[in-house]
């Protein structure tokens, strides 16, 4: 996929209040500082589409931004740690869930974890609350370049196996990606490219 445009729309914190437009959509999850604004710069080639920043939890608001004019990329809140009250986090939560369970035009999630780390907790519930609900989405490694190519595969197997051993008879697709080496944005536009072609026929 060839990205010709890629225009910021609106924020807001309200599922309510999101494009009344009947585009697919795909929302991109995951903790604080996982390197999720890089990746949709990198994906979009745009230098700041998505506000980037030192500070974790700097995203707080559900974000669309029309690409090619035919679909939306949503930039939803980090869960897990960031420097925001708790009164704040449960409003993200609230929020996050009922972008999940109620938007209709969302047709996959992209949930990234930091490739470095083992399993964490908070992912792994997060994953399978969806997997409950129905909800379809991807697995988005970041920061891949941060080490070794034997080093990623072992780190992927044992992310995997980590799921297999609850409630899942197969793994979510995954992508093995980096903001900085452009890893994995041909795949990744791929993989959405085809599931729009479904989407529009």
């Amino acid at each position: 996929m060839k990205i010709t445009s890629a225009e910021f729309v609106m924020s807001n914190s309200s599922v309510a209040k999101c494009p009344n437009e009947p585009l697919p959509e795909y929302a991109f999850i995951g903790r604080s500082n996982v390197g999720k604004s890089s990746l949709i710069n990198m994906l979009m080639e745009r230098k700041n589409l998505a506000k980037t920043s030192g500070r974790p939890g700097k995203t707080q608001l559900i974000n669309h931004f029309k690409i090619n004019k035919n679909w939306f990329l949503v930039d939803l809140p980090g869960y897990g740690y960031a420097r925001v009250s708790k009164k704040d986090k449960k409003t993200f939560q609230k929020y996050i869930t009922e972008y999940f369970l109620k938007r209709k035009q969302l047709v996959s999630g992209f949930v990234l974890v930091d490739i470095r780390h083992e399993p964490q907790p908070v992912d792994v519930e997060f994953m399978e609350w969806l997997g409950t609900q129905g909800i379809p989405f991807a697995i988005v490694f970041t920061k891949a370049d941060k080490l070794k190519p034997g080093t990623i595969d072992h780190h992927v197997d044992t992310y995997l196996k980590k799921l297999l051993e609850g409630a899942w008879e197969e793994a979510p697709p995954h992508f093995v990606t980096s903001s900085s080496k452009r890893t994995g944005r041909e795949a990744l536009l791929n993989y959405i490219d085809d599931i729009n072609k479904d989407f529009f026929a």
